[in-house]
């Protein structure tokens, strides 16, 4: 099946850039916005698979593509949001992960939805890795959000400042969606030394019993908002 994408953000270059890559993949892009407001009307009239969304779009360029994301989330719950960001900004990301605007809160709230920085899209196959991933439902998070959050500890956190450096190896790799053949690979670790990792991981997070990849995805999300949504880097 062909997936239907929307693409937001004020650049004209990016947007067609990034349009350009797209249909190269055989996907097909149902409208370029310069705005949100645009991209609301083209989201409901199209009902696309997927959208990037810049978050700092006209007339502000504050979280006008937090809200637009927020907006979608909540009128059209099964078309994915791709944020795309200049910076790390953990604010307004991390309230949509934590459910804001969806349909449901929780877990629930980060299905269908990623944060990647722009520099991300340069990686050409992570990035489209990450936008496939979150039109089938899935979550994406940037591990550079992610490496910088858990490489410094940070007052109020719970659970993540347990974790031993190793461990916030592979919490970094889980949060680029890597399955744990992959993380073996890039660490050089057994699987089985992996699948202990992720399990203290769960038990440091104080995760129920669930299917394992919505747990994986709560291990990220629960790291990010116990203390890392609140400071933005630049």
């Amino acid at each position: 099946m062909t997936l239907r994408v929307a693409i937001a953000d004020d650049s004209a270059l990016l947007r067609r850039g990034l349009a350009a890559l797209l249909e190269a993949e055989g996907m097909t892009v149902v409208c370029e916005a310069g705005d949100a407001g645009e991209l609301l009307s083209c989201v409901d009239r199209e009902r696309p698979d997927a959208a990037v969304v810049d978050i700092r779009m006209p007339p502000g360029y504050a979280s006008e593509g937090i809200e637009a994301a927020r907006e979608i989330r909540r009128r059209h719950p099964d078309t994915g949001v791709l944020l795309l960001s200049q910076y790390v900004e953990t604010e307004n990301a991390m309230s949509l992960f934590a459910g804001d605007g969806a349909a449901s809160s929780g877990l629930d709230g980060a299905k269908g939805l990623g944060y990647l920085l722009k520099e991300r899209v340069s990686d050409v196959d992570d990035f489209l890795d990450a936008l496939r991933r979150v039109a089938a439902g899935g979550t994406a998070v940037d591990p550079d959000l992610v490496s910088r959050l858990v490489s410094r500890p940070q007052e109020g956190r719970q659970g993540g400042e347990d974790l031993s450096t190793r461990e916030r190896e592979v919490l970094e790799l889980m949060a680029e969606g890597r399955t744990n053949q992959a993380i073996s690979r890039c660490l050089f670790l057994g699987e089985r030394t992996v699948e202990a990792h992720i399990r203290s991981i769960f038990v440091k997070f104080n995760l129920r019993p669930e299917p394992e990849d919505h747990r994986r995805v709560l291990a990220v999300l629960s790291y990010l908002r116990s203390g890392g949504g609140h400071r933005a880097a630049h």
